[in-house]
């Protein structure tokens, strides 16, 4: 089983100015704890034990979230304040490790995951988050995650989290290539390749990566031999590419909805839609949004 995952945080979240400036955008709340305390619940929830943040150094927020807080937890002992002590108590279990590493200058997201590598190690494979987009399975029985995570383990291929998206948005996204059809939910297909943002009339599905990988050990040597591609950076795609190649790649297709908080519009869906099912706020929220709807 995949007990390890990367989160690659070291960007600078340029689509998320001016509120990304001094804050990482990670650390943007949605209802009442920022995205990236949602994507690591997610990897706990799917069986991660080991959760490692490629970070920067704008990016101390992160790390200082999901550390310990001596003072205040103090403070609020002495106050009383036993729930919201137990709460910043939990927010890691005690059988869950973060682990910071920096990646001192910003090549790109295979970049970002080759320098796990220290920690990750070429014989383990290995989940990979990426911290701006949630992936909503309220609706659903299991996660996505743990679901894509049990066919690697089952199928001994790299997976990627690919979802349906409509036709005229293929732009975009990267589309992968499946062998066959497109598969149901909660199934994955073989690929025969990957497109970055293609033209709608030339995109060979309308399969979208969404931001969760499933990635064999011995993709390291590969991202190591990646030449800079777009942007001057090392691509995760272009070391996929490779490894499809190599061993083979599969596309898992989720059941759940994505909501991509690294943009304004997709930060405020999210906001809707956790605040509304919210057990403390929920009902509040939906009064608050049917008043403002009945005041035109």
């Amino acid at each position: 089983m995949i007990r390890k995952a990367v989160l690659p945080v070291a960007g600078f979240g340029t689509r998320c100015l001016p509120a990304s400036k001094a804050i990482p955008k990670e650390m943007i709340t949605i209802v009442d704890r920022p995205v990236i305390q949602y994507v690591v619940e997610e990897a706990i929830a799917a069986g991660i034990r080991e959760t490692v943040l490629v970070t920067s150094s704008n990016k101390s927020a992160i790390e200082n979230h999901f550390d310990t807080h001596a003072e205040l937890e103090a403070s609020l002992e002495a106050k009383g304040k036993h729930e919201l002590l137990a709460m910043l108590r939990n927010l890691v279990p005690d059988n869950v490790s973060i682990i910071s590493i920096r990646q001192g200058v910003p090549l790109g997201l295979g970049h970002a995951v080759l320098c796990a590598r220290p920690i990750i190690g070429d014989d383990e494979p290995f989940a990979v988050l990426l911290p701006d987009v949630l992936v909503d399975n309220s609706a659903n029985q299991s996660t996505d995650l743990a679901d894509m995570l049990a066919t690697y383990d089952q199928q001994q291929k790299a997976q990627l989290m690919v979802e349906e998206v409509a036709w005229e948005q293929v732009e975009k996204y990267g589309i992968v290539a499946p062998a066959g059809d497109v598969p149901a939910p909660n199934q994955s297909v073989d690929l025969v390749g990957m497109v970055e943002k293609p033209k709608r009339d030339v995109a060979p599905s309308n399969l979208a990566v969404i931001g969760r990988y499933a990635l064999p050990g011995h993709i390291f040597p590969i991202l190591e031999a990646t030449q800079p591609g777009a942007g001057g950076e090392i691509q995760l795609t272009d070391a996929l590419e490779t490894l499809r190649q190599q061993s083979g790649v599969q596309a898992y297709r989720m059941q759940g909805t994505t909501y991509d908080c690294g943009q304004p519009l997709g930060y405020l869906e999210a906001t809707l839609a956790y605040a509304r099912r919210h057990p403390e706020f929920g009902e509040g929220f939906k009064a608050l949004l049917s008043r403002y709807h009945q005041g035109g």
